[in-house]
């Protein structure tokens, strides 16, 4: 059986069955393996991990710790609980007129940070003059409408993570902040520091950025100065603002203090630390490696609800999963009537019932003539959260409305 239990009640003698942290914040070769000793408790202690998951059929059990599947129940009540409770926004443009200029950004912006990053690792400085222009465009575009940017941060290929990552932040963090209602100016800002907030990765060698496997120690402790390593570059580019700095350098710190760089703990992380660090700890769950697969969208949601315990300031959680959505655009669901269906807008006043679009049927394993259905005006309903491989379907053509 497989429970949940705190790291003060783990002990020698239990199996880890996931350490239930992101996989770039543990030195570990895997997420499951046996406790032999004090030393390897102390070691995952040691890592600011407060919460796992043990085996009992593996190892010793804890009598009084919840079952996998009852804090799963509980996290899905708290993401509906969430959802309910959504603020009205404006919707300005209509999905069908934002999407053409949202995949051209979209391109546009990956190959723009392809270029930065591999200027600096060739010794260049950053060259404010190329990136903020892009960053008010998506800014322009998450305001028209986020349904037409947001699935394409989806679309990521394994070797071109680094830059991709960055893309996705920025756009993710701009709904963010938008759902937060913060000033137009602050958010430009805020998209700034996000599209920069890996800049220093671009010092880090390449052979460990695209090491097909897990990191040893060494080169752990090596990726973890990325984050120094891109404040100071930010430092030396005149107009980077306080905002957008804070945002590349606390995007991994955490709110109990097991985090990074400097072990910032609760508010002395800013705001906009804590924002982008929710939303950088989403995009890399939920994201496939050259060492391991992404989780579903709404599955990476849950982790962050579950991790808000500890790492992540709750309220600022529920704030994010409102913005995106408890089934974001793009991710597969699956209906009550056994049909498979890509979420293309959400309804921003009822998030437990999108637009979708009807793909594929599961029970019967063949895709169907694709129809557009609006959930909150169909008898149909979402069940669950599908992932796209599971059924050998291409996302692709499907993240791009």
């Amino acid at each position: 059986m497989i429970k949940k239990i705190s790291v003060a009640d783990l002990i020698p003698g239990m199996y880890i069955h996931d350490l239930n942290c992101g996989w770039m914040d543990h030195p570990f070769l895997t997420n499951s393996f046996a406790v032999e000793d004090e030393e390897k408790v102390a070691k995952i202690r040691a890592q600011g991990i407060r919460e796992l998951y043990i085996d009992t059929e593996r190892g010793l059990d804890v009598a009084h710790a919840p079952t996998r599947e009852e804090v799963q129940a509980e996290l899905q009540q708290r993401m509906v609980d969430i959802a309910t409770r959504q603020p009205e926004k404006p919707r300005q443009t209509a999905l069908a007129e934002e999407a053409p200029r949202a995949r051209k950004l979209h391109t546009e912006a990956n190959r723009i940070v392809r270029h930065l990053l591999s200027d600096i690792r060739l010794g260049a400085q950053i060259e404010l003059d190329k990136v903020e222009p892009l960053v008010e465009t998506m800014v322009d575009s998450i305001f028209a409408n986020q349904n037409a940017l947001l699935p394409l941060a989806g679309l990521k290929q394994h070797d071109s993570y680094t830059f991709e990552h960055s893309v996705s932040v920025c756009a993710l963090m701009v709904a963010f902040s938008r759902g937060l209602e913060l000033p137009r100016e602050t958010i430009r800002e805020i998209a700034l520091g996000a599209l920069l907030h890996d800049v220093g990765k671009a010092r880090v060698p390449e052979a460990i950025l695209n090491k097909p496997a897990r990191l040893t120690e060494a080169e752990f402790t090596q990726m973890k100065n990325h984050v120094v390593q891109s404040i100071i570059l930010l430092q030396h580019t005149e107009g980077v603002s306080p905002t957008a700095l804070q945002v590349a350098g606390q995007h991994h710190e955490r709110y109990d203090g097991s985090g990074y760089p400097n072990g910032l703990l609760g508010d002395g992380i800013s705001l906009y630390g804590q924002m982008a660090a929710i939303v950088d700890v989403y995009d890399a769950i939920s994201s496939d490696r050259v060492y391991h697969k992404g989780m579903p969208p709404s599955e990476a949601l849950k982790k962050l609800l579950e991790w808000s315990s500890h790492h992540f300031e709750p309220r600022l959680v529920h704030n994010f999963i409102r913005a995106i959505g408890i089934y974001p655009t793009g991710s597969l669901v699956r209906l009550e009537s056994g049909r498979l269906a890509v979420v293309r807008e959400q309804n921003e006043h009822d998030l437990l019932h999108p637009v979708v679009q009807v793909i594929y049927h599961g029970g019967q394993h063949h895709y169907l003539p694709p129809e557009t259905v609006d959930l909150a005006r169909s008898q149909d309903r979402v069940v669950g959260h599908e992932d796209f491989s599971k059924w050998n379907i291409d996302p692709r053509p499907w993240l791009s409305p």
